[in-house]
């Protein structure tokens, strides 16, 4: 039986701190991730998410309690590493590299590696063994990295803003081979981006990380339960701001949304339409200010 079961959680921490220099890139941050998720740690840059997945992934010391897999990663970084694959920014593979070589190179550090999954996959491309990266297109560069992503058998999957660079083609293309050929009960995928559209419909739970705080931990599904944007009636203004909407923002020809964090639906339903917030909308409402 897997240490980290369907109720158990992959990734704990407790008050992370990290300090560089003058400035805080953790500041007490804590959150959870359950098994067998699919979680987006979604923020501005800066916000904290690159040096949160280096504490998970043991790069950085840092202060605070933080448990991956039931391993601490400042001590136990090589037996973790065992259970994790990272891959950052696809489009930073070599340009000299042979798909060959790539392959080898994977194979050589990862104990999980299943080269003949590898090579089946590949097999319904247009990548050859020989073919240099700086010959490939953005597209085959893609193929070629899910390749390597899908032939890890790891636990913990970390995406460190995977699609930086490509265009939306080859974005989808990248998350929906990830959702139907890779992910499963038994695995757990964290990926960060700021570019939150992207990765909406295939998260099972998001993370909000503004200034090196969590400051929103939900299942999607308790995201659509807790927040509810209303297309407000100009003679309902006043009633609904009474209820104390978290965000406010005027659209054409006079009408207002509002967005509403945990009055009932039902109670709102009188002021105007009720929808549940996109996430990228839910987003920019908790981080107004900090693109100041």
């Amino acid at each position: 039986m897997n240490v980290a079961s369907n109720n158990a959680s992959v990734v704990r921490a407790r008050g992370l701190r990290k300090a560089y220099k003058n400035k805080l890139a953790l500041d007490g941050a804590s959150f959870q991730i359950p098994a067998g998720r699919i979680v987006g740690l979604i923020g501005p840059n800066g916000a904290g998410k690159t040096t949160a997945l280096k504490a998970i992934l043991g790069l950085i010391p840092f202060e605070g309690e933080l448990s991956v897999l039931g391993r601490d990663p400042r001590t136990q970084r090589d037996e973790l590493m065992n259970d994790v694959c990272f891959i950052a920014d696809v489009a930073v593979l070599p340009r000299w590299i042979k798909v060959r070589e790539a392959i080898e190179f994977v194979a050589g550090v990862h104990p999980r590696f299943d080269r003949a999954r590898c090579e089946r996959f590949l097999a319904h491309t247009q990548l050859k063994p020989e073919s240099r990266v700086r010959e490939l297109s953005k597209g085959m560069i893609v193929q070629l990295h899910l390749a390597l992503v899908m032939a890890i058998d790891a636990r913990l999957l970390v995406l460190d803003e995977p699609t930086l660079g490509l265009d939306i083609l080859y974005r989808k293309q990248f998350y929906q081979r990830l959702l139907e050929d890779y992910f499963d009960e038994d695995k757990t995928i964290l990926i960060t981006t700021h570019q939150v559209e992207e990765v909406e419909h295939i998260l099972t739970d998001v993370m909000f990380i503004r200034d090196g705080k969590v400051v929103l931990e939900a299942a999607m599904d308790a995201v659509g339960e807790r927040y509810v944007e209303v297309l407000v009636n100009a003679d309902s203004l006043e009633a609904a701001r009474a209820l104390k909407p978290i965000d406010e923002r005027g659209l054409p020809f006079g009408k207002t949304v509002m967005l509403f964090d945990g009055v009932p639906q039902a109670r709102l339903a009188s002021f105007g339409e009720t929808r549940t917030p996109g996430l990228a909308d839910l987003f920019v409402a908790t981080m107004k200010g900090t693109y100041a």
